[in-house]
């Protein structure tokens, strides 16, 4: 039986999507003594090149992920989260945002995880993201893994 998600575009102060970027960040906390909170700030809700999207089943959002602008051409991927594993929710909100991401004049995504996130190195690598140097406030840390891809 195949799954059918929806997908709608929102913004990551919407109630109804609140809870799950909450869990995201308990989750990355948990995990990696960061909740990821200090990266994703200063949202412009007005801005098409601002892009955010909740996945849905059954009518709970069950996914999320964002792209913001670093230039007219390049976003970076921010906020990636899937509530259940394996059943392709981060496959399909990383399609659909890269899909956004053309639509919005993007030519170029890049993003950052953390070295130690294996599981979302093997992700991003297995959707085509290369390791490149890292950028931005990620310049000469340990720690980040930075990738990038052509869209």
């Amino acid at each position: 039986m195949k799954k059918l998600f929806e997908f709608e575009l929102t913004n990551p102060s919407d109630v109804s999507i609140v809870p799950l970027i909450e869990e995201l960040s308990q989750n990355l906390k948990s995990r990696f003594d960061s909740d990821g909170k200090n990266s994703f700030q200063h949202w412009e809700e007005n801005n098409s090149k601002f892009i955010f999207i909740g996945l849905k089943l059954n009518n709970e959002y069950i996914g999320c992920g964002a792209i913001r602008p670093i230039s007219e051409h390049i976003g970076e991927v921010k906020r990636m989260y899937s509530k259940y594993k394996s059943i392709g929710i981060g496959s399909t909100v990383l399609a659909i945002l890269q899909d956004e991401a053309k639509k919005a004049g993007y030519e170029q995504l890049c993003l950052e995880t953390r070295e130690k996130n294996i599981e979302a190195c093997n992700f991003y690598q297995k959707h085509g993201f290369v390791r490149i140097k890292n950028y931005g406030q990620y310049k000469d840390k340990p720690q980040p893994a930075c990738f990038g891809k052509a869209i």
